[in-house]
């Protein structure tokens, strides 16, 4: 299974005065498996790409590809797509509206048909994946605190079993602590259940730790596609645009500068420790 856009195009407030593409001749394919950042200035069309994803939005030219079936082709149903294609928004809080958190996360299971045990068991499972105490499940979701309405809503996608995994801003206005914890349990979904995982961060550390490949928007155009070794050798172009690398590669550049000998694609701190305690002949400290 794979997302495919071809020439994906959206403009707000066509054939008015107001008229604004948002986006512009858009191409990628996301293959299985793969874990990709999305990253981008604010407004440069990050939100509006990944509603077209699971058909939230419709093209105003392009087409979405879903398993090689264009998901505006007629007959296409749209509500199993949002069943393998899950959303998590950037706000929790716009996705939480049960009485309790059990039953917010068993919502989606029963939509999909399944019955009230069957729908039971995939929220237990789903809940315990992104590691909310069972103490929680019976409150209200809305008494929860930030970090566990992310989970809330983590778990009610994750309860419809999907396919792909996009998350917009997951970690926005957490604690250290608390951002490390969903990301880990999320890349642990990735490698666990081999799920397609897209993730939208200003974060460029998170991005750099986690993903696989990085795709950088600007103005509605995707205009950087490769690993993040790759883009964030880009990164005085990325600061163009109001964008950065993580901070270990200044450091590393600023290395470089100075005649120290190590790598420029190094992104991450814990492959600035390798490298520089391989060249002080410390070797690799686990």
């Amino acid at each position: 299974m794979s997302i495919k856009a071809e020439n994906l195009t959206y403009i707000y407030s066509e054939g008015t005065a107001l008229e604004q593409y948002a986006l512009k001749n858009v191409n990628f394919e996301i293959p299985d498996g793969q874990f990709v950042g999305l990253i981008g200035h604010t407004g440069s069309g990050k939100s509006t790409l990944i509603q077209h994803l699971n058909g939230l939005i419709k093209p105003t030219k392009g087409t979405v590809y879903y398993d090689d079936v264009d998901i505006h082709s007629e007959g296409y149903n749209l509500r199993e797509l949002r069943s393998r294609v899950g959303l998590v928004f950037q706000y929790p809080e716009h996705q939480l509206f049960e009485v309790d958190v059990f039953s917010d996360v068993c919502y989606g299971p029963k939509n999909l048909g399944l019955s009230r045990e069957e729908a039971g068991e995939c929220a237990r499972e789903a809940l315990e994946l992104v590691g909310l105490d069972k103490r929680y499940w019976e409150q209200s979701p809305f008494e929860l605190s930030g970090g566990q309405k992310r989970r809330a809503a983590i778990a009610g996608v994750l309860a419809m079993n999907p396919k792909v995994l996009i998350l917009d801003e997951p970690t926005a206005g957490l604690d250290p602590k608390g951002r490390d914890e969903i990301l880990d349990e999320i890349s642990q979904l990735h490698k666990e259940r081999g799920m397609s995982i897209i993730l939208v961060s200003h974060s460029m550390e998170d991005i750099a730790r986690y993903a696989d490949r990085l795709m950088v928007m600007n103005h509605g155009e995707k205009v950087f596609d490769g690993s993040p070794k790759e883009i964030f050798e880009h990164y005085k172009e990325l600061e163009t645009m109001g964008l950065a690398a993580p901070q270990v590669t200044y450091i590393i550049h600023g290395l470089r500068d100075h005649g120290v000998p190590v790598d420029s694609g190094i992104t991450t701190v814990e492959e600035a420790r390798d490298a520089i305690l391989e060249l002080l002949g410390g070797g690799r400290h686990d």
